[in-house]
Order: structure tokens, then C-alpha cells, then sequence
């Protein structure tokens, strides 16, 4: 079991960060859909997925993925708003979904396709945030694992205290599934 959890180590930590900040983010995306419906649910959910995917821009990027190299501050927020026009789009599916299942003009079937479009949504993001934007360090050149630097170890450093594992190792982090 220790070696499991070791070998996921990395993925657990992100994965029950990530999930917090979701957590936030579908709050104020239900809250903002439903308080804006009368305007049209397409103009609602458009209008509250902006609103949080700049709230959960701000979490993943300064706390879930903080140990992560990025591009640099205008490519990750140029990406993470393309990647999250893609997860409106999977919103606007659900949606559309009920529209022509004929029950679309129901609020709980509404809210019924934001659920599952939160669903397909964060699962899309998780994977295309770790995959595009913030990424795992890479291997030096040895290929060797090494030890962190004081530093680095320190800034990997989670709230809770315990360090996120980095992989150096390209086959380490094929291992995480990060390749």
C-alpha cells in the first residue's frame, strides 16, 4: 500500500487540491447560472464560468500546481482560458443535450446538465491543466534521480506540511503518467 501511494503520491496532492478549488469554482458557476437563468441559461453559464474560471485561475495556479514550471504568467493564463472556453463548451453540450431531449426548459434539468457538465469538465481540466500548462520538472540530463535543492524542497512544500513529490527522472515521471 505504501508503495502505491508513493508511486501516486504527486497525483493525490494535486488531484485533492484541484478538487477544492473546484469546489469553489462550481459554487460560484451553479450560484451566478442560477441567479442569472432569467437572462438566458446559455448568457448564464457563459457570464459564471468567466467569473470562475478567474477564481480558480488564482487557486490552481498559486496553490494545486504552485510546484509546477510554467511557461511563464501570460502563456499559462492565455492557455488555462483557452482550456477553460473548451470546458464552456462541454457546459453548452449538456445543455444542449436537454434542449433536445425536450426538457429544456426546466431549471432542475438545467441544473441536472450543469452538474454533469462540471463533471466532464473538471475531469477534462485536470488532465489538460498537468498536461499544458503547468508542468511536472524535468529530468535532468543525467537522468539520475537527485536530491531537491533546500529551496525547491521548500517551495514544493505543501499547506499541510509534507512535500509534493517532483519527479527528476523521465522514468519516474512516465510513471505518474505526466509524459
Amino acid at each position: 500500500m505504501r508503495t502505491l501511494y508513493a508511486r501516486f503520491r504527486q497525483l493525490i496532492h494535486e488531484g485533492f487540491k484541484f478538487l477544492v478549488i473546484g469546489v469553489v469554482g462550481a459554487i460560484v458557476t451553479f450560484g451566478m447560472a442560477n441567479a442569472l437563468h432569467s437572462i438566458g441559461k446559455y448568457k448564464a453559464i457563459t457570464i459564471a464560468t468567466i467569473l470562475a474560471t478567474a477564481i480558480t485561475y488564482l487557486g490552481n495556479r498559486y496553490w494545486t500546481f504552485r510546484h509546477r514550471h510554467g511557461k511563464g504568467t501570460t502563456r499559462d493564463s492565455i492557455m488555462f482560458f483557452i482550456l477553460n472556453g473548451v470546458g464552456l463548451l462541454i457546459y453548452y453540450a449538456c445543455i444542449g443535450a436537454i434542449d433536445l431531449a425536450g426538457i429544456g426548459h426546466s431549471v432542475a434539468w438545467y441544473n441536472v446538465a450543469l452538474v454533469v457538465g462540471t463533471g466532464l469538465g473538471t475531469l477534462f481540466r485536470f488532465w489538460s491543466y498537468r498536461k499544458w500548462i503547468w508542468l511536472a520538472h524535468p529530468a535532468p540530463a543525467s537522468g539520475k534521480l537527485e536530491e531537491l535543492p533546500d529551496n525547491l524542497a521548500a517551495a514544493a512544500a505543501g499547506p499541510l506540511g509534507y512535500s509534493a513529490s517532483v519527479p527528476r527522472s523521465r522514468e519516474h515521471t512516465e510513471s505518474l503518467g505526466d509524459s
